[in-house]
C-alpha cells in the first residue's frame, strides 16, 4: 500500500485520527478541511494537505467522508460534481440523517460511483487505537472491496444493509450509548449528593451489574472534570435530535431520548457544547438543588412535643 494516495475529507477530531491511522498503514492522505489549522496537522502526519475538496476527488479514487452532518455532505458532493466519475468509491464515516444518505447512495449509484456509509462506533480516542467498530451500508460486493481500508481503523466491521443502514444501525447505538454516558453521570452526581464518595460509587458499579464500557471511557473523564473534547457534546445532541425524527417517522415514541434531548440542550445553554459528551454530568450537577436547611428553633421545635394547653 505504500504511497497509495487515499482522500479524506473533514480532518477533525475523527478525522484527524483516521488521517493518522491510514498514514500509518501505509496510505498517503490527500486531505482537506476548511480549518488551515487542521491542514497544516495533516502536514506533519506526512500526508498532503489541498486547498479544496475538488483537488481530492480530482487526485484519488478512493475518499473518506468526515463531517458534521447530511447537509455537508450533500453540500461537498454539489461542489465537487465534476470530479463524480463511474469507479469511484466513497466511504462516508458521518453519522448523518438516514433517509437523506439511502438517497444519496441511489442518486450516486445512477452516476457509477460506489458509496458507502460507514458510520464509526467510538470516540476519536477509539479511532486512533483502531478499537471502533464500523457499521457500512451499501452493496456488499463495495464492503468487501473496502475492507483493505475499514482494517486501517476498526476493531470489527459489520455490513448492515443497503445503503441507509449503517446511518440507521449507528443511531440505535448512539441511543444506547448516550443513555448510559447520562445515567453514569446522573449516578455519580446523585452518590455525591448522598455523600457516597463518586470514586468509591464508580468502582462499585463497574465491578456489579450494572457495569456498561461507558464507564471505563467516560467515568474518570467525569470524576476529575476533564472535558478536553474526544467527541462533542453538541455531536450527541444532533444524533439524539436525528434519533427523535427517525422514531417519528417509524411511528415510535422515545421517552428516555426526549429527556436525554432536553438535558442536553441544557448543557449547550451552559455553554457545554463544544466539550466532550461527558460534560452531561455538568449538566445534571445545575439541575441539583442547593440543601434547604432548617433555621435551628425549627428544627428544636419538631422534635420537642408540644406544651399541654
Amino acid at each position: 500500500m505504500s504511497q497509495t494516495p487515499i482522500g479524506l475529507i473533514g480532518l477533525g477530531l475523527v478525522g484527524g485520527a483516521l488521517a493518522a491511522r491510514l498514514q500509518r498503514s501505509g496510505f498517503c492522505v490527500v486531505g482537506f478541511d476548511v480549518d488551515g489549522a487542521r491542514r497544516r496537522a495533516l502536514k506533519k502526519l506526512g500526508g498532503r494537505a489541498v486547498d479544496s475538496a475538488a483537488e481530492v476527488f480530482a487526485a484519488c479514487d478512493r475518499v473518506l467522508l468526515s463531517l458534521p452532518n447530511s447537509e455537508v455532505v450533500e453540500s461537498v458532493l454539489r461542489e465537487i460534481s465534476p470530479q463524480l466519475r463511474r469507479g469511484l468509491r466513497i466511504l462516508d464515516t458521518t453519522t448523518g440523517e438516514p433517509e437523506a444518505t439511502a438517497q444519496l447512495g441511489a442518486a450516486l449509484a445512477r452516476q457509477g460511483v460506489r458509496y458507502l456509509d460507514a458510520t464509526i462506533v467510538g470516540s476519536s480516542t477509539q479511532v486512533a487505537a483502531g478499537e471502533v467498530l464500523v457499521l457500512v451500508g451499501g452493496r456488499r460486493a463495495d464492503f468487501v472491496a473496502a475492507r483493505e481500508v475499514l482494517a486501517t481503523f476498526a476493531r470489527r466491521t459489520f455490513h448492515v444493509g443497503p445503503c441507509g443502514s449503517g446511518a440507521r444501525m449507528k443511531l440505535v447505538v448512539n441511543l444506547v450509548l448516550g443513555l448510559n454516558r447520562a445515567v453514569l453521570a446522573e449516578g455519580l452526581v446523585f452518590a455525591q449528593r448522598l455523600g457516597v464518595s463518586p470514586r468509591l460509587a464508580l468502582d462499585i458499579l463497574k465491578a456489579g451489574a450494572a457495569y456498561s464500557r461507558v464507564m471505563d471511557t467516560k467515568g474518570d473523564k467525569m470524576l476529575r472534570g476533564d472535558f478536553q473534547p474526544q467527541a462533542r457534546l453538541s455531536q450527541h445532541l444532533k444524533d439524539v435530535r436525528l434519533m427523535l425524527a427517525a422514531a417519528g417517522r417509524a411511528g415510535q415514541r422515545l421517552p428516555l431520548s426526549l429527556a436525554h434531548r432536553d438535558l442536553l440542550e441544557q448543557a449547550e445553554q451552559l455553554g457545554l457544547g463544544a466539550l466532550d459528551n461527558s460534560a452531561i454530568l455538568r449538566a445534571i450537577e445545575a439541575t441539583v438543588a442547593p440543601r434547604e436547611k432548617l433555621p435551628s428553633n425549627s428544627r428544636r421545635r419538631t422534635s420537642e412535643p408540644k406544651s399541654p394547653p
